[in-house]
């Protein structure tokens, strides 16, 4: 089935994951947030035979302006447009690990299936919940995965969020693969309270505006100090046994969401995936 355009500039996309410069980076192009994926990319850089001059999506990005990075290893971008339900970014749809980012969603789940069954979670559970998500603490993060269900709760995320590349694997939150429009679409399912119902999506938002330590990085480094104050995050990054740093990050703001998703040699450290999540950011901010 051929997929509609959905704006006028639109430009064919490059192959995410690219371990050298792409001619013309990550060219990204408007599709409606609900279709299913495309074909296959082409494995090369293409030209366009015409591009149209990228209409701005809202004063903050430009998410129709190209990506483009000299990076090693994978690395792909998302941004979504609330407001006009379009998606923008890399592709193919290739999925990375979630580390703690899916840490958002184990929240989410548990406190909207307390309020559905009309419990009132403890103020150690809060407490423990607010840990996980403004310092990431990973100490009780297994323990509700599993009273949501362990790989039950990942099935859920995807049929309630509408993710369509997402894949969890039993007995790990942690490990949860999922593209970087999906990352775009659960912080969207987050914002408009369908994650966590509407008895705790603004406690859930409020934990995310308030990330703090190693984990507030990327995107929130180099939005407007404005902006920085309402938007809502939640970073992952782990040296895994593969070899490799593995770092997502993601953010809400008023309208939108965005995410970026890369893995490369553990030998580069954390901070070479932090850069590439704001750099990624930077390059689509309409104003520098």
């Amino acid at each position: 089935m051929r997929r509609p355009l959905a704006v006028a500039a639109v430009v064919l996309l490059l192959a995410a994951g690219c371990t050298k410069k792409a001619p013309d980076g990550h060219a990204p192009a408007a599709a409606n947030a609900t279709d299913e994926a495309a074909g296959p990319a082409p494995s090369g850089g293409v030209t366009p035979s015409a591009v149209v001059s990228p209409s701005v999506s809202g004063p903050l990005f430009t998410p129709t302006q190209p990506v483009t990075m000299n990076v090693k290893g994978f690395w792909s971008w998302a941004y979504y447009d609330h407001k006009t339900d379009q998606m923008y970014g890399s592709t193919p749809y290739t999925t990375s690990d979630t580390a703690s980012m899916a840490k958002a969603w184990v929240a989410a789940d548990w406190l909207r299936r307390q309020a559905e069954a009309k419990k009132q979670p403890s103020s150690t559970a809060l407490a423990e919940l607010s840990r996980m998500i403004r310092d990431s603490e990973t100490e009780n993060t297994f323990k509700y995965h599993v009273e949501n269900g362990n790989l039950n709760s990942i099935k859920r995320m995807i049929t309630l969020c509408g993710l369509t590349e997402t894949k969890g694997t039993q007995n790990s939150w942690s490990l949860t693969q999922m593209s970087a429009r999906d990352v775009a679409r659960l912080a969207k399912c987050i914002g408009d309270g369908r994650a966590a119902g509407p008895k705790w999506t603004d406690w859930l938002l409020n934990e995310m505006r308030n990330v703090r330590g190693p984990g507030r990085f990327g995107p929130i480094e180099v939005l407007p100090a404005d902006v920085q104050k309402t938007t809502a995050i939640k970073n992952g990054w782990l040296a895994r046994d593969d070899g490799q740093w593995h770092i997502a990050c993601m953010a809400l703001g008023d309208g939108w969401s965005l995410a970026i998703m890369a893995h490369y040699p553990s030998s580069l450290g954390k901070d070479y995936g932090v850069k590439t999540c704001r750099e990624v950011t930077k390059q689509l901010l309409t104003k520098q």
